[in-house]
């Protein structure tokens, strides 16, 4: 089944293995200039160190905390990428793919920035995640009829209700502060990059809406 995979989705799946394991191997000391680290950060942290650098904002969607965190982004990006790999070709796949990780980068980067704002304390981001959800939203919108299983709980829905269901929660969970230690806005900001990317290759608002860009559907 894997060597069947395409190619982008296959190299994305290794890469991100292969960075676990040296993770797990190496220890978080090294590899702390990979993180997404929060603008600003003061010298009393204790990790004064370590300074957002433009890099982070691909580097970090490599990483993951646990192999729990790990293997429900594998599978997300395996169920998901490969799909959309084959409708769009590996390049435009590979350029949303990214541009969902660098999009959520900056979403985490302007909460992180305003939680200091506000006296509150902000920690460095790693995962998959926001790539991952903007595969999410890019197969409800390719796809939105096409039907799903959720894990937990497993309950079949059509890929658009996935979407709009994920979305919500994570948006509830952001608002509320439940589920700490998650950064829902990052999800977010991947979806709502990859909700861009779509609509300006598809010619339609906010890039003008007379333009006729390339279909994004079979």
């Amino acid at each position: 089944m894997f060597s069947r995979l395409p190619p982008v989705t296959k190299a994305l799946l290794i890469a991100n293995v292969a960075v676990f394991l040296v993770q797990m191997l190496l220890g978080r000391g090294p590899l702390l200039m990979f993180e997404l680290w929060p603008l600003g950060m003061d010298s009393g942290d204790p990790y004064s160190t370590t300074r957002f650098m433009p890099w982070q904002m691909l580097t970090y969607g490599f990483m993951h905390g646990g192999f729990g965190h790990l293997a429900l982004n594998m599978l997300a990006l395996f169920m998901f990428g490969a799909p959309l790999e084959y409708t769009w070709g590996q390049r435009r796949f590979l350029t949303y793919f990214l541009v969902c990780v660098a999009g959520a980068a900056l979403c985490q980067l302007a909460v992180g920035w305003w939680v200091m704002s506000q006296g509150g304390t902000a920690y460095p981001t790693i995962g998959a995640s926001g790539g991952v959800f903007g595969l999410l939203l890019a197969y409800g919108m390719l796809f939105p009829n096409q039907r799903v299983m959720l894990l937990i709980p497993p309950i079949p829905m059509k890929a658009r209700t996935l979407v709009i269901v994920y979305g919500a929660i994570t948006l509830l969970a952001g608002v509320t502060g439940m589920q700490s230690g998650v950064a829902h806005f990052a999800h977010l900001g991947g979806m709502l990059f990859g909700w861009l990317l779509i609509r300006y290759w598809r010619g339609q608002p906010p890039f003008g809406g007379n333009r006729r860009g390339p279909r994004l559907v079979r």
